[in-house]
């Protein structure tokens, strides 16, 4: 998969409760930089579950790097730990009060997995497909003056005009001047 460098985050920390908040909001910002907002709620709760695991499970220490890459298609989120033991997914009891992580990043994710890395850790990550359903807004350079205009103004109010999905116009208008004479 194809990353551009300024579309790769990453963090080393230790997965402790307090810097698993911590965490989530630099998710958050990140995504928010990348314009990528859609995708802050299930990416800050798939990052969250993976931390949580590192702190519960991880041995010798907690300490772990997340990363984020925003990738052509999808958003990638990967925890790599110290630990070389690979997660399994548990079958938790209706009234458990643990074990329903991995399940829940599974379910709320296009396709998570988990892979040794080297002779001493792990690396756990789930990718989330980036909303292209849901198009930016393609920005009409067209300048639209304001209706009620003075004629005695030197400058009309510019605005961009964004265009809707079902406008395709491909010609533009010819340029105008605003100034009289």
């Amino acid at each position: 998969m194809i990353t551009h460098p300024s579309r790769h985050c990453a963090v080393e920390l230790q997965a402790l409760p307090s810097r698993i908040g911590q965490v989530r909001r630099i998710v958050s910002a990140q995504l928010r930089y990348w314009h990528m907002d859609p995708l802050i709620d299930r990416a800050s709760l798939g990052v969250t579950e993976l931390l949580s695991n590192v702190h519960r499970h991880a041995r010798p220490d907690k300490t772990c790097t997340v990363e984020i890459e925003l990738l052509l298609d999808r958003l990638k989120v990967s925890v790599r730990d110290h630990d070389p033991r690979l997660p399994v997914v548990a079958d938790a009891g209706p009234l458990a009060t643990c074990g329903r992580g991995l399940a829940m990043v599974a379910a709320m994710s296009e396709s998570w997995g988990a892979v040794p890395d080297g002779e001493s850790g792990k690396v756990v990550w789930f990718t989330l497909p980036t909303p292209s359903a849901t198009p930016a807004p393609v920005w009409d350079r067209q300048p639209r003056i304001t209706a009620g205009e003075s004629a005695d103004r030197r400058f009309a109010e510019v605005a961009l005009v964004e265009r809707t999905a079902g406008d395709h116009r491909s010609e533009r208008a010819p340029a105008r001047s605003t100034v009289p004479g």
